[in-house]
């Protein structure tokens, strides 16, 4: 096990009605507040209307910047900090699923920034006294609630970059799981993959001797397993929702990666160029890519830890390890299947007339993953299989 320090800052209010604790949270830190959110589901289902409540109550001045989309775009993000600035404001307030979160995160850091927030996205800027924020989290899926990362899109240079920081890591987050009884099927699947791929990107390290963080990685595996397709069927399974609500949480805010390399992200880093130029729901594109990715890289040197996964999550029985590294990765094709999720990039009408530029990109910086080092040409060989 390697050398870490450990430092989870975020406060989580965990269960129904939480939301009614927000305000002294906030006023711990500010009373002017940016209140971000997307489309209007925070209204249908009851959120809003108790967050304007409650800051009459109590007197916050708030401003509002809603229509923040799916893979949430820079334009959003430059709105945002034209309204901190404009106003005062001196909190950010994120209701929503990850990309709210995550547009929230880059106004937090832009707002102090004198240049242009894209330039934390391609390494120019490095995060100083960011906004302090917070969330509501709505969406069960990137885990944005507990870690200080964010992913941008600019629809100018169809790119898709990431961002991140400790300072960005929301000061607390409402995580209440009946704001998930109204995601619908496809989301929902989504976002089970999104977490599933989350808990892989850890798990697929050439680190060995890190035992507690396998077995922690190994039982969220097997909570989104035993939920995933039940929050589909029984949307208002309160245990379910709240399961998978907690592991999306737990699979990327640090605690399963401390003591190891921080990751593979690979397969994220590929997904994310797809979805930069397609606007392909991330989950989806994870779903399609995780299968090709780990057939690509499986070898006589990694395949024990394929091996383990088959065998502590899918119950593979196999002695073998490159026999049941192959049987597991079949069982988790199997299990996104299951969900209803696509497992061809043609099925999402994607052809594969984009693959260079979509490798080259996925390689700016230089080769990606841990596991086995990716260059450009082996991406466009994943990106072909995945067709």
């Amino acid at each position: 096990m390697r050398n870490f320090n450990y430092s989870i800052t975020t406060t989580i209010l965990f269960g129904k009605n939480k939301i009614e604790e927000i305000i002294p949270e906030i006023k711990k830190y500010g009373s002017r507040v940016l209140l971000c959110y997307g489309g209007g589901s925070i209204k249908k289902i009851g959120i809003y209307d108790k967050l304007l409540a409650l800051f009459k109550e109590n007197s916050v001045y708030f401003v509002e910047l809603a229509g923040i989309k799916p893979n949430p775009r820079v334009s959003s993000v430059r709105e945002g900090i034209a309204l901190c600035r404009e106003h005062k404001l001196d909190f950010i307030l994120a209701v929503g699923g990850g990309s709210v979160i995550d547009a929230s995160k880059a106004i937090a850091a832009g707002v102090p920034y004198e240049g242009d927030v894209w330039d934390f996205m391609i390494g120019k800027a490095t995060v100083v006294d960011p906004l302090p924020l917070a969330s509501v989290l709505t969406l069960a899926a990137t885990g944005s609630e507990m870690n200080g990362s964010a992913v941008i899109s600019n629809d100018e240079t169809q790119d898709k970059r990431p961002m991140g920081d400790p300072a960005l890591r929301p000061v607390f987050s409402v995580l209440d799981p009946e704001y998930t009884y109204s995601v619908n099927k496809w989301h929902s699947a989504a976002g089970t993959t999104d977490i599933m791929s989350h808990i892989f990107e850890a798990y697929f390290t050439p680190d060995s001797g890190v035992l507690v963080q396998d077995l922690m990685s190994e039982a969220l595996m097997s909570v989104c397993i035993k939920y995933g397709r039940q929050v589909i069927d029984e949307p208002k399974n309160y245990e379910a929702r709240a399961n998978l609500m907690w592991a999306g949480t737990l699979a990327i805010n640090g605690l399963i990666s401390y003591g190891k390399i921080p990751g593979d992200w690979a397969t994220h880093m590929i997904e994310h160029e797809v979805s930069a130029i397609y606007d392909l729901t991330h989950g989806a594109g994870l779903a399609i890519l995780f299968p090709v990715w780990m057939d690509y890289v499986l070898d006589a040197d990694n395949a024990w830890r394929f091996a383990q996964m088959a065998r502590n999550v899918w119950g593979v029985k196999l002695a073998d390890d490159m026999a049941a590294a192959k049987a597991g990765i079949g069982e988790v094709r199997k299990f996104f299947k299951s969900l209803d999720m696509p497992s061809t990039l043609k099925e999402v009408n994607i052809d594969g007339s984009h693959i260079s530029v979509m490798a080259e990109k996925a390689t700016i910086f230089g080769p990606v993953g841990s596991l086995k080092k990716l260059y450009s040409k082996d991406i466009e060989e994943i990106l072909k299989r995945a067709l």
